[in-house]
């Protein structure tokens, strides 16, 4: 048995977290990597709910806390979103420089992400990333995903249409694995809870199993130079269509780190409070209760890539809001509409009707890739054990061959 390579593997935030899951627990069982888990951004932040909790649970080693926000969180505004990408940097290059992994595992698209990445890049780690490829117009991920691409040595997307676009974007075929979605594993494989279960943990009764239930996510559009008022407006037209339909029992849970996060989440609680009978507002769910919570939904609304990624697999209706998730792959469960509450009040109420529930139903998702984690963890120990993994690569120009993500690896 050859010498295990080290692989770094990082994360920042719950959602990241509840897809690199099954990845990590699989990681713990090949012997041909030493897997180091290095944990930041709002997992170790009390104004986004401490969710390293959540990684403690499930008995992970945590190789490193490497905390890039203050108690408080993230601030607001373009300079403390530059602030933090600066701090990651920093600290992230130190950690690779003094431990110097074979190479770093990262998933998806957030500007803490991209910090990593660029502070493996300067420090020559090899990046492997999951989920390239995607186009999200009305976030700042956007740009920050394609940068991650030309940084990285290895490419796990979600879908056929993503991977397309990574050969698009010069990187070789043979580097791309066109592995599924984690997400769409996730809900084929974690066990679930009831609505009535999921109620009884956050102190509910019985209330969810009456129904209907509307699951809320909903972020900041960081694209477009909006900033604070744009956001509060959205934030505003959100809750005045949830008020006007009383007879849904709105779970709400906290937005993300982005700028504009916090503002969100305060107005999301003050609805819950101005609504004790049909609202809860909830920082963080956790992986099984969301997902639960989303099994029985009767609507999920809001902008989170949750609800237009992984709402598919379970034919839920979803309502995706705005301009955040636009470019990515739009299935039949999904109703998009604009961002003022009369747009947002007429999609949830036609996301309402047994018609459309019907229609969801039959929806047909294009994540669906089989044994998705267990995919990247054999390339990812194949890949590290090759000779001249991570060498400087050259930009591909030739044709671009058809990806399918149920095909075995």
């Amino acid at each position: 048995m050859p010498q295990p390579k080290r692989l770094a593997v990082v994360t920042a935030t719950r959602a990241e977290y509840g897809l690199l899951r099954p990845v990590l627990l699989k990681l713990q069982g090949e012997p041909r990597l030493a897997t180091q888990l290095l944990v930041t951004g709002a997992h170790l932040c009390p104004a986004y709910g401490e969710t390293v909790a959540e990684i403690e649970a499930d008995g992970l080693q945590i190789a490193a806390r490497l905390p890039i926000f203050g108690p408080g969180g993230q601030g607001e505004g373009p300079t403390a979103t530059a602030d933090a990408i600066a701090r990651a940097m920093a600290v992230f290059a130190g950690w690779f420089a003094q431990n110097r992994p074979d190479a770093l595992l990262l998933l998806g698209d957030r500007f803490e992400i991209f910090a990593v990445a660029a502070a493996a890049a300067c420090q020559r780690v090899p990046v492997c990333h999951i989920s390239g490829g995607d186009v999200t117009l009305g976030a700042a991920d956007e740009y920050y995903r394609h940068c991650i691409t030309k940084m990285a040595a290895l490419h796990f997307p979600s879908c056929a249409e993503s991977a397309a676009r990574l050969v698009k974007m010069g990187e070789a075929p043979a580097t791309v694995f066109c592995v599924g979605g984690l997400g769409d594993e996730n809900i084929r494989t974690l066990p679930k809870m009831s609505l009535a279960q999921v109620g009884e943990s956050l102190g509910l009764g019985q209330r969810l199993a009456r129904g209907p239930l509307g699951l809320v996510t909903f972020h900041p559009e960081t694209a477009g130079g909006g900033g604070t008022p744009a956001v509060a407006a959205q934030c505003q037209a959100l809750c005045t269509a949830l008020a006007a339909l009383p007879g849904v029992f709105w779970l709400l849970t906290g937005s993300n780190a982005d700028a504009g996060g916090q503002l969100c989440n305060a107005a999301l609680q003050q609805f819950a409070a101005a609504h004790p009978g049909n609202a809860l507002f909830v920082p963080s769910l956790g992986l099984r209760r969301y997902l639960s919570a989303m099994a029985g939904a009767a609507v999920v609304a809001g902008n989170s890539s949750s609800g237009v990624v992984e709402t598919p697999s379970l034919g839920v209706p979803a309502v995706n809001i705005g301009a955040r998730q636009a470019g990515r792959a739009i299935c039949s469960n999904v109703l998009c509409c604009g961002g003022t509450a009369e747009e947002i009040t007429g999609a949830l109420r036609t996301a309402l009707t047994p018609a459309f529930a019907a229609k969801a139903a039959t929806a047909h998702s294009p994540y669906g890739g089989g044994d998705t984690s267990g995919k990247i963890v054999r390339v990812l120990a194949n890949a590290l054990h090759t000779p001249g993994f991570g060498a400087p690569k050259a930009f591909y120009e030739g044709p671009v061959p058809t990806f399918d993500p149920a095909a075995p690896v």
